[in-house]
């Protein structure tokens, strides 16, 4: 799943008490047999996120039977939830959903019974927060039983909720067909169909989707198979996985197959490209980390491409990973984004975080992951270049929101009202990534710690786990590390790692990267210490031969020293602007923000021209925030014009906020936690074009304060 800017959406989401008589902890030898089921955590927690009762639960499979009807953007049919209930005497069912789903009728039926008829349930439909609703059913008291298998099924059809993304044709790649995609981190998928949504509760589930001629369905399914007389897809995911893992896209969509087990899916018009950029290296990844990890444990690795509508950068959604097209300009960002979805096989797929207060437990251990696989694969320079630029970043964002923000802990408690999805942050990957290299580091071994992941992935496959189940199995599996106490060292305490906020308590060696970090920091250094340096000097440091990694490290320790003199912004503009124009959009976008942050207006018509050329969330957002913090304001309002029709509704909203919402974008500038997802809230109204003679306003410290989206350019 770049600077986020947190969407102002009021949530309000209160901590409910589980209705159980006792907790039941790890180790407990008196909790009930019947808890916890397979994929199920190991003992139930609170999940401020959710408004299920999924503690007295035991969810075994689902499946959905949809109909896609893209002429009124709609998805009509039913779910079917196979539940054992755990406690005598709860006769309510509750599982979360969204104003968006409109339930038709439920019904409950009890396999094997002798009962021939389904029952007809009554239910209730509660508020819980701005992202969901808690959907009440109840249960005949006959039929609920520990141990018993239920059927409950739930007749719905979906309009417009956050997790399902309906394209107009004009919207796509192609321009040809309409599409319609689905994500479901965190917790959007309750506008998808009625679930458990939380990531403590995994199952199996299959499905049936019937879509018009010429439409292609993809789901995050093991199996699939079609029936082109019926024009119906079935699916069937063996494994048990979350609800945020369900995924599905449909539309104008066709593959190749890039090796054994993995293809690549796009529109026509993607596909050839998609194909040349990944070749053979998808099948060269996952045996780099089969060697490091263990065995793959989801039979098929594919990719598809998605149009620049898709809201996030990366999706590990299993079997089948959703990514954005836009990054494919990139070779070197492709390369890490989707070596960082493979690393989710194992770490957030195979093995997920219980709740979403500890979401580095997938995201802090696939980073690591992701860097084992690169540095196998192209070396330890490559990676610690990376690892720089993303720890500038960290940093970065630490100077700006203060190292005692509780967003910057790894154990984020949530606070009433806020949505998991706003606080996938750096701190998520980076500070977790770091601890993760500490408890390596401890070892002394790295190929030690690469045998303990694998065995700790063998140990909790296909479980939720918490913090403490890792720490527990590390101490356990080290047991001299346990004896010497290092989880109590002062200054790098476990707890203190956890729960404490600002900085990484240690980050790993990256001189590793020196050949390649130190000439960027030399260039850098030349350029901000004299006004107008030597050219011939400047011109011995080829940009053309760097990496793109290099030229966004460059870039992104400029932009840490903006506003520069004008003299060197012309000089840096008469150097590489040429040179940037051909390049990839991570390094475009860079380029042009340090123009608007600088107010270097001959450099302005590469701006129009970018955000005429890009319609991504990951591209637009940033440019649009910097245009609006300095004096280009009315440059930015003339542009979104221009551009808004080609804009997907929720980015359309988005930049309606930033450019005509300013007052109140402005005091959510600081706000700890950093959304990806757009609000779904109704579109406000624009003010009316402003004439280009409007007087441009004083340059404010939003550019200054602003995380921007490339900054994380985050998968999931």
């Amino acid at each position: 799943m770049a600077e986020l800017q947190q969407t102002p959406t009021p949530l309000c989401c209160c901590r409910k008490s589980l209705p159980v008589t006792r907790p039941w902890c790890v180790g407990d030898s008196t909790r009930p047999s019947a808890v916890p089921g397979p994929g199920s955590p190991q003992c139930p927690l609170v999940d401020v996120a959710s408004a299920s009762n999924f503690s007295c639960f035991q969810l075994q499979h689902f499946h959905l039977d949809l109909r896609l009807n893209f002429a009124v953007k709609e998805m009509s049919g039913w779910l079917v939830l196979d539940l054992i209930p755990i406690q005598m005497g709860n006769h309510i069912l509750v599982l979360d959903s969204h104003p968006s789903l409109l339930i038709h009728s439920i019904d409950c039926k009890v396999p094997r019974s002798g009962q021939e008829e389904p029952v007809s349930l009554t239910y209730r439909i509660d508020p819980f927060t701005d992202y969901g609703s808690s959907l009440n059913i109840s249960l005949p008291a006959a039929a609920v039983k520990p141990g018993r298998l239920i059927e409950i099924t739930i007749r719905y059809t979906t309009t417009d909720g956050p997790a399902i993304w309906w394209l107009d044709s004009e919207l796509t790649c192609g321009q040809s067909r309409p599409l319609v995609f689905t994500q479901g981190h965190s917790v959007c998928n309750r506008s998808f169909f009625p679930c458990f949504d939380t990531p403590a509760v995994k199952s199996t589930y299959t499905a049936t989707v019937r879509v018009p001629d010429g439409v292609t369905v993809l789901m995050s399914a093991s199996r699939s198979a079609y029936s082109k007389q019926d024009r119906v897809f079935q699916f069937s995911m063996e494994f048990p996985v979350p609800s945020y893992l369900v995924a599905l896209v449909a539309g104008e969509l066709q593959h190749v197959d890039v090796g054994p087990r993995s293809r690549v899916w796009a529109e026509p018009c993607l596909l050839s490209c998609a194909v040349k950029k990944l070749g053979g290296s998808v099948e060269h990844w996952l045996g780099v980390a089969e060697d490091l990890f263990g065995p793959y444990l989801w039979g098929r690795c594919d990719i598809v491409f998605l149009p620049p509508s898709f809201p996030i950068v990366a999706m590990e959604n299993p079997c089948l990973t959703f990514i954005i097209a836009s990054i494919l300009e990139s070779s070197e960002f492709l390369l890490i984004d989707v070596i960082h979805e493979i690393a989710h096989g194992w770490f957030g797929n195979t093995v997920t975080n219980a709740t979403w207060e500890e979401m580095w437990l997938s995201e802090g251990l696939a980073t690591y992951a992701q860097r084992r696989i690169t540095t196998e694969a192209y070396g330890e320079a490559f990676t610690c270049l990376e690892t720089v630029v993303r720890l500038d970043a960290l940093h970065r964002q630490l100077r700006l929101l203060g190292d005692n923000n509780p967003v910057s802990k790894l154990q984020v408690k949530f606070e009433p009202g806020v949505n998991p999805s706003s606080l996938m942050n750096l701190f998520t990957y980076e500070k977790g990534f770091c601890f993760v290299s500490y408890l390596s580091k401890l070892c002394g071994d790295i190929h030690r710690f690469d045998h303990f992941l694998r065995d700790y992935i063998s140990k909790f496959k296909f479980k939720s786990v918490v913090a403490q189940d890792l720490i527990d199995y590390f101490l356990g599996y080290f047991p001299e590390l346990q004896g010497a106490a290092v989880a109590q060292r002062e200054g790098l305490e476990f707890e203190r790692w956890l729960s404490g906020c600002g900085p990484p308590l240690y980050e790993p060696d990256l001189s590793g990267g020196d050949p390649l970090i130190q000439p960027v920091q030399d260039l850098c250094d030349l350029w901000r210490n004299i006004e107008c340096p030597d050219l011939q000097t400047v011109t011995s440091f080829d940009l053309s031969v760097w990496s793109t990694f290099q030229i966004v490290l460059f870039l992104d320790r400029m932009l840490d020293h903006s506003p520069l003199p004008h003299g060197v912004m012309a000089n840096l503009s008469s150097c590489y602007s040429t040179l940037f124009d051909g390049l990839n959009a991570e390094v475009q976008i860079r380029w042009l923000q340090m123009v608007v942050r600088n107010t270097f207006y001959p450099d302005l018509p590469r701006v129009q021209a970018f955000l005429h050329k890009h319609t991504s969330r990951m591209y637009t957002v940033p440019l649009y925030e910097d245009l609006v913090a300095g004096v280009m304001k009315y440059v930015a309002v003339e542009i979104f014009y221009q551009t808004q029709r080609r804009m997907h509704p929720n980015l359309r909203r988005t930049i309606q906020q930033i450019l005509f919402q300013s007052s109140s974008t402005q005091s959510n500038q600081n706000a700890p936690a950093l959304s990806l997802m757009s609000s779904s809230s109704p579109s406000p109204s624009p003010s009316p074009s402003p004439s280009l003679t409007t007087q441009p306003q004083q340059p404010s410290a939003k550019a200054t304060t602003t995380i921007a989206l490339r900054d994380v350019n985050v998968s999931a």
